[in-house]
């Protein structure tokens, strides 16, 4: 998702030692910091326009309309608004909204201006209306965007290699704060860029630049208008004592049944995406449908919210931990049915991130397995959120880092066995992965 590293195709790479050591490198700093302060509030006000979309239309709306609380058949005609808005912006707005989160995070470059509106308007119709996705991927492609965009306008006739660092920078701004630490959502970005080397160092700099920046910027502004900041993070961790031979055996479980879960998630969302671009309105409809159906159903079948089947899982991840002496085993199972398929239904036409899906259904499985002998819950919730985001993701580093640092403490602890459950699954994906056709074609 993030912004070509250097250069444009059919450029040669520039020297990297040569860039660093030039005047225009360090312009280009100031430049990177300036824009850091815009593009990171931007990516602020965007998230507080999800919380109250998401706020306004599945409490203040029914609330209005004479109910006691949000009735549980309530998403389904809500997603079905969803997907007429949503397949409307993809069909007839330029940029088709943005990357399809079907396939994962894909080096795709930074969208134009004219296509910033309707990236924007597709992530808001599906994310502020109840699909299972993150808004990870929108913000990236928006901070790359107006980073291009504005540095344009700054200097016209930017070096395509300067305007691609801008545009990472700017993808690294928008994110800064989301996945809990600076640092987590730059390493996102540079591991699913595949940069390397001195390369990597180049884009790096002005990276860590712009994402420092934009962490103080959602500090400040979630401080002054009260909003909080809108980060992954888990108020109560509980201990976990030190791994034991048992538990590397669940590891080994875990990450294998990562890897089946996420490939069947991932191969049925392929195949539902093919269909919906045949008639990408009706069929983003009838997915906002599906989505909403399985929520009612978990909800009728368990007593529980549909709320826990909807939206990206970030905010319930805390509360999936904290409360899980109140979630049954059957309850846990069927909570994972139900999401893994409103998930594969999203991502098929939707407009959104994988991540915090991947997370919670990882997190739920672990917690699931958790109540059998020799695995306890916490080290169960780390490893299954790293085998299950490798296994959406294809991410190793960026899954293990996931699945520790929101553990603070108690994440060092377990890291033994996460790497482990991550391996495993990375590994398991691989193998299962079907191979292109570009791949198999005899050569």
């Amino acid at each position: 998702m993030s912004a070509e590293p250097v250069g444009a195709p059919g450029t040669e790479a520039p020297d990297p030692l040569v860039v660093v050591r030039t005047r225009g490198y360090a312009v280009l700093l100031i430049m990177v910091a300036l824009l850091g302060i815009p593009i990171s509030a931007a990516a602020f006000g965007f998230l507080a326009l999800v919380h109250e979309l998401q706020s306004l239309t599945y409490e203040d709306l029914p609330r209005g309309l004479g109910f006691d609380g949000t009735p549980s058949w309530w998403p389904v005609p809500l997603l079905a608004v969803s997907g007429l808005l949503t397949g409307l912006a993809v069909r007839y707005l330029p940029g088709t909204g943005g990357h399809e989160p079907a396939e994962g995070f894909v080096n795709s470059g930074a969208p134009t201006a004219a296509q910033l509106p309707g990236i924007a308007l597709a992530a808001l119709a599906s994310l502020g209306l109840g699909v299972v996705l993150g808004p990870e991927a929108p913000l990236i492609a928006l901070g790359g965007g107006l980073a291009v965009y504005a540095a344009r306008l700054l200097k016209p006739g930017i070096e395509p290699s300067a305007g691609a660092m801008v545009a990472a920078a700017g993808s690294f701004a928008a994110v800064s704060a989301l996945l809990g630490s600076p640092l987590l959502g730059a390493f996102l970005l540079m591991e699913a860029s595949g940069l390397a080397g001195m390369m990597l160092g180049l884009v790096l700099v002005p990276g860590l630049l712009a994402s420092g920046i934009g962490s103080l910027i959602f500090i400040g502004l979630g401080s002054w208008t009260g909003l909080g900041t809108y980060s992954l993070t888990l108020p109560h961790v509980p201990h976990t004592p030190q791994p034991t031979f048992a538990e590397f055996g669940w590891a080994l479980v875990l990450g294998a049944a990562a890897a089946l879960v996420g490939t069947g998630i991932k191969r049925l969302s392929l195949s539902l995406r093919d269909r919906v671009s045949q008639r990408r309105v009706v069929a983003t409809v009838v997915m906002g449908l599906t989505v909403g159906v399985l929520a009612l159903l978990y909800a009728e079948s368990t007593g529980r919210d549909a709320s826990e089947v909807l939206f990206s899982g970030q905010d319930d991840l805390g509360s999936l931990l904290a409360e899980d002496a109140t979630y049954t085993v059957t309850t846990l199972l069927v909570l994972i049915v139900c999401k893994s398929l409103a998930y594969s239904a999203s991502l098929s036409a939707f407009r959104g991130g994988p991540i915090f899906p991947s997370m919670f259904l990882g997190a739920a499985g672990g917690l699931a397995l958790s109540h059998l002998p020799g695995l306890n819950a916490t080290s169960g919730f780390a490893m299954g959120i790293g085998a299950m985001c490798v296994a959406m993701l294809r991410l190793p580093m960026t899954s293990v880092l996931l699945a520790t640092l929101l553990l603070g403490r108690e994440g060092i602890t377990v890291m033994p066995l996460v790497i482990v459950s991550v391996v495993v699954s990375y590994v398991l994906v691989l193998r299962l992965e079907r191979p292109s056709k570009a791949s198999t074609a005899p050569r």
